[in-house]
């Protein structure tokens, strides 16, 4: 196999809303407006397509730049997922015509959706808060500063597997794609000219491992339903592969070869997972132990191979690990840290023991013991300094999009904290 693709593709921090002043042309008729999720535009004689909106407060940027493509009639509108930064500018999008097209699964994951939003708005704001603030600025400075509401659209044309239309002499057909990162996932197949809109099908970066659970807060994606999902894509042998985040991916081989890669490693970390449970390991161990070999090598910039691990246990086997009587009750480990820590002579002790766990190189360990000490006495400077060096250390190690925003919002707190 050529090297992997994830190599040479923006990371996840490239991932911005919707400020860029003009949608790029990808062929005579797909155009390409990014933003916290592509949105595209298919031009017809007989008018237009968009397939996802992009969240609410960015879709005006998204119909800007593509009425400055085409004024014609919007027909159609497909949703490749039900999450809030693809269907959140459809009523801005919807005219009168317009017909809005999602899996069957897309009314009960927006329910979803809404049923625990004030939760996800709080998990999520760590690592988008910045980004959302810059967008706001630049639709205050070029767009009047109008802002539009998010959608929660009701689909007028839903359906379980496959749904086919003709507009303007092309064929679009939708498939159901269940393993991708909602239930409702489809894609859309232009079969004339073999091009897949895949949406975030593969997660949110190509070429990684997909985040079968994120730390946010969302429903397990099952290992092998994803892999049935990816084959799917696979047997269209597409030309084309235009994704939900970056540019596209051309070439039939090059598609074949990334396709083949991710389901190979995805299927590697199921079943030696699965091994591991039947052989009696913990999960820790698993995710300490299993690896890809070179030849399955995948990104971990949205996704991580060990959450991965984490995830397939516990979709099999849920949260109950056979550790310890403690798992089973209401009381966490953590309520006993200032017993602990007092047996131990004080926090002073543990975090000064914090500190040669960080420079014998074990950070996680040292925040083990800091987490103690700080559950003893919050405000214990010795204690706060050593977290905030083992979250510096943690940082220059990631290259994780989750786990290097999460950090970051640490290292932010911990210094307000010691200031």
């Amino acid at each position: 196999m050529p090297e992997p693709l994830y190599r040479s593709r923006p990371d996840a921090f490239a991932i911005q809303p919707a400020c860029q002043p003009e949608a790029r042309a990808l062929n005579d008729f797909i155009y390409l407006s990014e933003g916290l999720s592509n949105s595209y535009l298919v031009v017809t004689p007989e008018g237009r397509v968009v397939i996802n909106t992009g969240m609410g407060f960015e879709t005006p940027v998204h119909k800007r730049n593509y009425d400055a493509v085409d004024a014609g009639p919007v027909r159609y509108i497909l949703l490749t997922q039900g999450h809030v930064d693809h269907v959140g500018g459809v009523d801005l999008f919807r005219e009168n015509g317009t017909e809005v097209v999602a899996q069957a699964g897309n009314p009960a994951h927006q329910a979803d959706d809404a049923r625990i939003a004030p939760f996800r708005a709080r998990r999520s704001a760590f690592a988008f808060a910045e980004a959302i603030a810059r967008a706001n600025a630049y639709i205050r400075e070029h767009l009047g500063g109008a802002r539009n509401p998010q959608s929660t659209p009701e689909p007028d044309i839903t359906f379980d597997d496959h749904y086919a239309f003709e507009l303007g002499g092309i064929r679009f057909e939708l498939l159901a794609t269940p393993g991708g990162e909602t239930t409702d996932s489809l894609v859309v197949w232009l079969p004339q000219h073999r091009i897949c809109f895949a949406g975030n099908l593969f997660s949110a970066l190509f070429g990684h491992i997909p985040n079968l659970v994120t730390i946010r807060g969302d429903r397990y994606r099952e290992a092998l339903r994803f892999v049935d999902s990816l084959d799917r894509v696979l047997a269209l042998e597409s030309e084309l592969l235009l994704v939900g985040h970056g540019g596209p991916i051309a070439g039939r081989e090059r598609i074949r070869d990334e396709l083949l890669r991710l389901r190979g490693a995805v299927l590697h970390v199921h079943d030696e997972t699965v091994r591991g449970m039947n052989e009696g390991q913990d999960v820790h161990t698993l995710m300490r132990e299993i690896r890809l070999p070179p030849e399955l090598e995948v990104g971990e910039g949205y996704g991580m191979l060990a959450w991965d691990v984490r995830a397939i246990w516990e979709t099999y086997a849920g949260w109950f690990h056979g550790r310890s009587t403690t798992e089973l009750y209401a009381t966490p480990p953590w309520s006993v840290h200032p017993d602990l820590v007092e047996l131990a002579g004080g926090p002073g002790p543990v975090a000064e023991r914090a500190r040669k766990q960080l420079d014998a190189g074990a950070a996680v360990e040292a925040l083990h013991l800091t987490e103690a000490a700080l559950a003893a006495d919050p405000d214990h400077r010795g204690a706060l300094e050593v977290s905030l060096a083992a979250h510096e250390r943690l940082e220059a190690d990631s290259r994780n999009f989750w786990l290097t925003s999460w950090i970051r919002r640490e290292i932010a707190s911990l210094k307000e904290r010691l200031a």
